[in-house]
């Protein structure tokens, strides 16, 4: 982390308590820190939006196992997008329902299309991917975002 610096922020006092609430539900200690993870999160959901950016991410899927050849086509898949696929965990939540969650890393657009294929089968009753960008690319991502010209807003 770099020099912490200190900005000041206006906010409707309704607004203010909202995100009170919030915080102390989450646990923070105090606002700085929930702030800074709004920010980051706002950082990483923009940068995940480039098709290009490396992301790493988990896909969690539940099924029904007894869906017509619901197993076979998620090992398909996998297997025809291995690159993508670090890992994966399958438990039997009861007699008819399971869930996966792979760990998944690639380019974004690549892991979102593999997360869609996979959701979009016949059998899966729920899916979800979240993605994140390795803090590695986050930081050299932050360098080349600071590539434009800042225009001069006069005051009348």
């Amino acid at each position: 982390m770099g020099v912490l610096s200190r900005i000041g922020v206006a906010l409707d006092s309704d607004l203010l308590e909202r995100f009170d609430d919030f915080i102390s539900r989450r646990g923070y200690t105090n606002r700085s820190e929930a702030f800074r993870d709004l920010i980051r999160d706002r950082l990483i959901t923009e940068r995940t939006a480039d098709n290009t950016a490396p992301v790493v991410g988990t896909v969690t899927l539940i099924y029904d196992h007894h869906a017509s050849g619901i197993s076979e086509k998620l090992t398909d898949l996998q297997h025809a997008s291995h690159e993508l696929v670090v890992s994966t965990s399958h438990a039997h939540l009861d007699h008819d329902s399971c869930l996966e969650v792979l760990i998944v890393h690639g380019k974004s657009a690549a892991v979102s299309q593999f997360a869609d294929r996979l959701i979009g089968l016949k059998g899966v009753q729920h899916g979800r991917l979240v993605m994140t960008v390795p803090a590695h690319a986050f930081k050299e991502s932050q360098k080349n975002l600071h590539k434009h010209s800042h225009k001069q807003i006069q005051k009348h």
